[in-house]
């Protein structure tokens, strides 16, 4: 029986998750916040029914110049949508 001494696991990564409901009016405004928080890993923009309509990865969120063309696709989404549910995977 092999033994792994010195070995010691790696705790779980935890990461904690936030909802927030808005209307299209103030969906790019509440994305631009949680971005300058700079503390969430993914954002997710779902409809009212849940669907997944768009999701961010944080890595696009550090460079501003990738980050353009999805706050011109958020622009796009909250004038067709009267709510949506933006969930927030944090760190």
């Amino acid at each position: 029986m092999k033994e792994n001494k010195g070995q010691q696991k790696k705790p779980a990564e935890t990461s904690r998750i936030e909802e927030f409901t808005v209307t299209g009016d103030q969906l790019l405004k509440k994305i631009k916040e949680i971005i300058a928080e700079g503390n969430a890993r993914s954002i997710i923009i779902k409809n009212y029914k849940g669907r997944e309509i768009m999701e961010i990865p944080v890595m696009v969120t550090v460079v501003g110049t990738v980050l353009a063309p999805y706050l011109t696709a958020i622009g796009a989404i909250a004038a067709v949508v009267s709510n949506c549910r933006i969930v927030v995977r944090k760190k």
